[in-house]
């Protein structure tokens, strides 16, 4: 396996981020946000740093993998409404249900995984759309079993255009350690590197945006001492 980083020239956008940053800002403030959710922004999650390292650009074809209850896709939606398209899929029924029926969501398109597929049991499939510029997920690959993520990252890579990215953050596993009752949530990105390059993307870079010292790796993520501040990494693959 090969850790070496492609050139960020090489998957950099030449444009300046200050517009999409705008529409960001914008999208952070819209009226779908609940105050918990924006309670999150500035301190765990921290969407503006997080979007700009991973290349998003208002004018981007942007997929959300397991958008949960809709707090990325709050933000992501109408910062791409008008100038890009954003498409969810896998585990979409508590997002169409709750955010995508609001106003300003209607240009959100789901995308449905074959009939009797699940998260944690995917065979191998293709999303319903090709030449993508951006994929994203965020604390969901830690669901899944080896096999279902490499199928699901086989698919990732087929709907991304060449030179297309791929966003992932996840809580941190101890390199190498075994399954244990307490880590079941969390990924060594060491192995998570590791199946994306074998799907064919390339590392792009790495970010401590999401890192926390106060996470010493023991504990489950949904423990007191840790939730909300788990420490998780940050990855960015480029589709040769």
């Amino acid at each position: 396996m090969s850790l070496t980083l492609v050139n960020p020239s090489a998957w950099a956008q030449e444009d300046d981020f200050a517009d999409t940053r705008n529409k960001i800002e914008m999208a952070m403030q819209g009226a779908t946000r609940t105050p918990a959710e924006t309670a999150r922004d500035e301190i765990e999650r921290k969407p503006i740093e997080t979007l700009e390292f991973f290349g998003f650009r208002e004018d981007m074809r942007v997929l959300e993998l397991v958008p949960g209850a809709g707090w990325y896709t709050k933000i992501l939606a109408p910062s791409l409404r008008g100038s890009g398209k954003l498409y969810v899929a896998i585990g979409t029924d508590n997002v169409a249900e709750r955010v995508l029926n609001q106003p300003g969501f209607d240009e959100v398109e789901v995308l449905a995984l074959p009939e009797g597929m699940t998260l944690r049991d995917l065979a191998a499939f293709e999303f319903d759309v090709n030449e993508l510029d951006l994929v994203l997920t965020f604390r969901n690959l830690h669901n899944m079993n080896s096999q279902s993520r490499a199928h699901l990252n086989d698919a990732v890579f087929n709907s991304l255009r060449s030179g297309g990215l791929y966003g992932v953050i996840d809580h941190t596993r101890r390199h190498l350690e075994p399954d244990n009752r307490d880590n079941g949530r969390r990924l060594d990105p060491v192995l998570v590197i590791k199946e994306i390059q074998a799907a064919g993307f390339e590392l792009v870079d790495f970010s401590d945006l999401h890192a926390s010292v106060a996470d010493n790796l023991t504990l489950e993520v949904g423990h007191e001492y840790v939730t909300g501040r788990t420490d998780r990494f940050t990855l960015l693959f480029r589709k040769p």
